[in-house]
This record gives C-alpha cells, sequence and structure tokens, in this order.
C-alpha cells in the first residue's frame, strides 16, 4: 500500500531533472501521475519509464488553452484530481540594463502566469468534491505545490526576470493557500536552492533547450558554479531526487497540516538580503 494509492498527480515540466524526479517519486507511492513536458518525444519516453500509471501531456503551458487542456488529461485519464506540482520552468538570465521586454515577459509567463491558470483550470475539481465532503463531515485533503527558488526569496544577479516570477509565485501560493483552505486544499511553495540540473550544469555548448524555435542556452559560468557550493554547509548541491523529496512531503499526508509555506531545500545555503 501507497500512502498516495488512488490520487491523481500532475506534474509540469516533468520528463527530465526534478519534475521527473518528483513524478518518479510520487509514482512510487502509489499516485497516478501526469507528465508534461515541452518535448513530446522525451516526455512519452519518460512516463513509459515511471513504475506506475501515467498520462502523458506534451506542449508548452504558455499557450493558448494548453493550461486547460493539461488538467483535462487527468480528468479524462482518472476521472479526477488530488494534485499539482507547478515545476515547469528555465532560466533567461542578464543584468538588469539588457534585459529585454521578451525576456521579462517570458520567465512571468512560465514562473507565474502558467501556475495561476493550471491552478485555476484545476478549481473545479479540487474545490467541489470538497464542498460535497464538508456536507458529509469529512476532511480528504487535497495538494498544490509551487516550485520557486532562493532567487525569488533573496534575489540573485542577473536573474531580475526569474526572481521577479519566483517571488511572485510564492504570493500567488499564500493567496490561494488563503482562499482555498476552507476546502481542504494544502496550498504551499518549495524554494530550491542549488541543485545538479540542466539549469545549474556549466553554460557550455550543448546544454540548451529550444522555446519557440529559439534555442536557448542553459546553465551557468563555472566560477559561479564554485562560489555557489562554498555557500552551502551541506556542502554540495542536490540531486534532483533530493530535491523533489520536499515537493512529495508537501504532497503526503504527512503535510496536511502545513499550509501557506515556503519550504527551502538548499542544503543550509545562506547569502541573501533579508531580515
Amino acid at each position: 500500500m501507497g500512502v498516495l494509492d488512488g490520487r491523481v498527480a500532475i506534474v509540469t515540466g516533468s520528463a527530465r531533472g526534478i519534475g521527473r524526479a518528483t513524478a518518479e517519486l510520487l509514482a512510487e507511492h502509489g499516485a497516478r501521475v501526469v507528465v508534461n513536458d515541452l518535448d513530446g518525444d522525451v516526455a512519452e519516453q519518460a512516463a513509459a519509464e515511471i513504475d506506475g500509471e501515467t498520462a502523458v501531456f506534451a506542449g508548452d503551458l504558455t499557450k493558448g488553452d494548453a493550461p486547460e487542456r493539461l488538467v483535462r488529461t487527468a480528468i479524462d485519464a482518472w476521472g479526477r484530481l488530488d494534485i499539482v506540482v507547478n515545476n515547469a520552468g528555465y532560466t533567461l538570465d542578464a543584468p538588469v540594463h539588457k534585459l529585454s521586454d521578451d525576456w521579462w515577459a517570458r520567465m512571468l509567463d512560465i514562473h507565474v502566469t502558467v501556475p495561476f491558470k493550471v491552478i485555476r483550470a484545476a478549481a473545479p475539481h479540487l474545490r467541489e468534491p470538497a464542498k460535497r465532503e464538508r456536507e458529509e463531515g469529512r476532511e480528504v485533503f487535497r495538494k498544490i505545490v509551487n516550485v520557486s527558488s532562493t532567487s525569488g526569496v533573496f534575489g540573485n544577479a542577473g536573474q531580475a526576470n526569474y526572481a521577479a516570477g519566483k517571488a511572485a509565485v510564492i504570493g500567488l501560493t499564500k493567496t490561494v493557500a488563503k482562499e482555498w483552505g476552507q476546502f481542504k486544499v494544502n496550498v504551499n511553495a518549495v524554494a530550491f536552492g542549488f541543485v545538479d540540473t540542466r539549469l545549474t550544469r556549466p553554460k557550455v555548448d550543448g546544454n540548451v533547450m529550444e522555446i519557440d524555435g529559439e534555442t536557448v542556452q542553459l546553465g551557468i559560468p563555472e566560477q559561479l558554479r564554485g562560489m555557489a557550493t562554498m555557500m552551502i554547509p551541506l556542502g554540495r548541491g542536490a540531486t534532483p531526487k533530493e530535491a523533489a523529496g520536499g515537493v512529495f512531503f508537501l504532497c503526503s499526508p504527512w503535510s496536511d497540516y502545513v499550509h501557506g509555506q515556503v519550504l527551502n531545500v538548499t542544503g543550509g545555503m545562506f547569502g541573501g538580503m533579508s531580515a
């Protein structure tokens, strides 16, 4: 018996990295998972390799009614929705004085507008069952986990657009928590520090992704990678599986009384400007 048996989860951006590790962990504990990625072939491969029931929604969630179709994929496959993990994202780094309107808008679109639209599309499937359960005197907890970053908590040079989006998703998280607590929907966020993914690997040829037909360079300079690990008391960055552990906790029954919070999954990383 898994602690998530019978539960249905959506994990955006789940063909690679933290998203895939999260999908695998949820499936390992009994959840049925919708795998989403821009790259349909990679999404199909990931879904086939995950040990559990999966469905696939391939597509760019910043386009048109994609968030609604994503949610419909879960409902059509299994008739319910219990867990939403808003994980999809990437970086477009530049100092403020060189940051284009397009790069600014793209980061806000993927990091805060997409989570908002996915949550809005999921609303009937999270709220309406809770109304019936409340009338029956039952509490059934459902989960929303939004992925933020230490860049959104502390700021980060060269990432004004990314940091703004990741800060905004914290505000979204806390607001939906206030609105939907009455429906027993736990709404929380995780703020990741340095995790070993395509976004934090060396900035070299080949570490790229395609967005709207444009090749986007991923990664960070090697010097900054070394500085980042020096600021982590545990001495290294997290693996995707370790990062996924924080998300899993917020999706599990052990977080039923954790609400409107930001869980920092950083290895104790320090270096932000905070009171």
